[in-house]
């Protein structure tokens, strides 16, 4: 299982491909689940995504960067933090088919986040290539 500190990012990475007989957008999505976080949170949150143009056959890979502060949520304390333990990332597409889930392990001391933090989840798009 891949590990992430509490203050750090992780990078992941999928690879879509256009099987139909029409060039089309594809918007892919990235999602997280924290199943057992000290407080109830939402079953999943969609906390990425990217829209891939692609011809007939072709491929590309889609990137995302994710920082550990979007995984952060109001404590107990009513504190933003950023607690150690076992999150899921799911990437859908628009077509609601998914890949995952891939468990990472958030590892260090729970962070109390004050001030800024990271709200984007920047994606990089590589066109791959053509069947």
């Amino acid at each position: 299982m891949a590990e992430l500190d509490t203050a750090a990012s992780v990078e992941l990475t999928v690879t879509v491909r256009n099987t139909g007989a029409r060039f089309g957008d594809e918007v892919v999505q990235l999602y997280a689940a924290d199943p057992v976080s000290s407080v109830t949170r939402p079953v999943t949150q969609l906390i990425g995504f990217a829209r891939v143009r692609l011809d007939v056959g072709e491929s590309a890979e889609v990137g995302f960067t994710v920082h550990s502060d979007r995984l952060s949520f109001s404590g107990r304390t009513l504190e933003r933090i950023v607690e150690p333990g076992e999150v899921t990332f799911r990437v859908g597409t628009a077509g609601e088919t998914f890949a995952g889930p891939v468990p990472v392990r958030l590892i260090g001391e729970t962070r109390t986040i004050r001030g800024e933090r990271v709200m984007v989840t920047p994606a990089v798009v590589r066109q791959a290539s053509t069947t």
